[in-house]
């Protein structure tokens, strides 16, 4: 009889397992990877059927591809775009959508650099780098209030006065670098390449992979997710935050201050984006910025990356790692004659289909409740 009753709780405990929030999230991302990996395979059969087996394997094995070099490049890439995905994730889990993150990116990283040349025989060598950091994460933060403020307290979308600022962010940080001499190589339209003491350190990751590009960033990345999910999960403060996003009515009348934390959501976002920024630009390989007026791409790839991690900041580092492994793959399909500009029909896929799954979740979430209302009338 006790074994009977043991095997009943351990299937009942597996049925709740499976059929939690997180496991649903889990087969939405699934199902949406798979379909953008069957469209990339169409797309390769269109183009050269003969290689389109070969051109899917490299996709898939991604930074594989590349053995221990290609692995340390897809933590390297990937930090970025965790870096806008935790921004993205962040806002919508507060009810908001950060569409502007890339000019929070751009912002973080001009201010990085601008503390990195102009501060340099400033502040000692040692701590210069965590100094561009942090000036890196106020310059996302101070472009992720002005949207934040507009709606607030003049109830303006966010969506339109964040991409207004990612284009006044780019043209505004391009003519700001153009004029300083002591950041702008004139003759070769780019920036001079920030100091050594600027750098992120390895942190004890060019010991696991030598003579690679990896530096700490990824490490940052990843606690800068911890720190957001344990404030979303675990405080007051982030009930706070996640009460205003689902009902900012309902929030107001629980006595909740919704212009605050609709404020507070969109500097925090921000913030991360501009870690990025910062990240980025201080990786340590020669970066440099160049002002062609062009919108920093890795702050929209930090869409998908929410979309896919369902905007949970845990997941969210799992799905920048895993389009950075896809990234990888796009380079080594050039090999096979294919153009690296599939991977982003891939991700394309990947985006709609997580935006269906979101839509199906919820629907399906509405009729069960449904269901149980009837039942219990009952």
């Amino acid at each position: 009889m006790k074994n009977n009753n043991l095997e009943f709780l351990k299937n009942d405990k597996l049925k709740k397992v499976f059929k939690s929030k997180g496991m649903s999230s889990f087969y939405s991302s699934l199902i949406a990877i798979t379909c953008g990996l069957i469209v990339g395979f169409i797309v390769m059969l269109i183009i050269n059927p003969t290689q389109a087996f070969a051109g899917l394997g490299n996709v898939i094995a991604g930074g594989f591809s590349g053995g221990n070099v290609g692995i340390a490049n897809v933590f390297y890439y990937a930090t970025p775009i965790i870096m806008t995905g935790l921004s993205v994730g962040f806002a919508f889990k507060t009810g908001l959508f950060n569409i502007g993150a890339t000019g929070q990116y751009t912002m973080g990283m001009y201010f990085a650099l601008y503390a990195a040349f102009m501060w340099q025989n400033v502040i000692p060598n040692a701590i210069l780098w965590i100094v561009c950091i942090l000036m890196g994460i106020l310059g996302g933060a101070i472009w992720g209030i002005i949207p934040g403020l507009f709606k607030a307290f003049l109830n303006v979308n966010e969506v339109i006065t964040a991409i207004m600022f990612n284009y006044i962010g780019m043209y505004l940080v391009d003519m700001l670098i153009k004029n300083n001499g002591a950041m702008f190589t004139a003759t070769q339209q780019r920036t001079k390449v920030p100091p050594i003491a600027s750098n992120v350190p390895k942190m004890g990751l060019n010991y696991i992979f030598p003579n690679t590009n990896i530096n700490g960033g990824i490490l940052i990345a990843i606690l800068a997710a911890i720190i957001l999910w344990v404030i979303l999960n675990k405080t007051t403060f982030g009930y706070e935050l996640k009460a205003c996003g689902y009902n900012k009515e309902a929030a107001r009348y629980a006595g909740i201050n919704s212009r605050q934390k609709i404020i507070i959501s969109m500097v925090i976002a921000g913030a991360m984006a501009g870690l990025g920024g910062a990240l980025m630009i201080l990786a340590g390989n020669s970066n440099i910025y160049e002002p062609i007026n062009s919108l920093a791409a890795n702050g929209f790839t930090g869409i998908p990356v929410a979309l896919l991690g369902m905007s949970n900041p845990l997941a969210i580092v799992v799905a920048g790692l895993f389009i950075s492994h896809l990234q990888r793959g796009g380079f080594y399909i050039q090999l096979l004659n294919f153009s690296p500009e599939i991977i982003d029909v891939i991700i394309g896929v990947i985006i709609y289909f997580s935006a269906f799954a979101l839509i199906f979740k919820n629907i399906l979430a509405t009729l069960s409740a449904k269901n149980k209302k009837k039942k219990c009338n009952r």
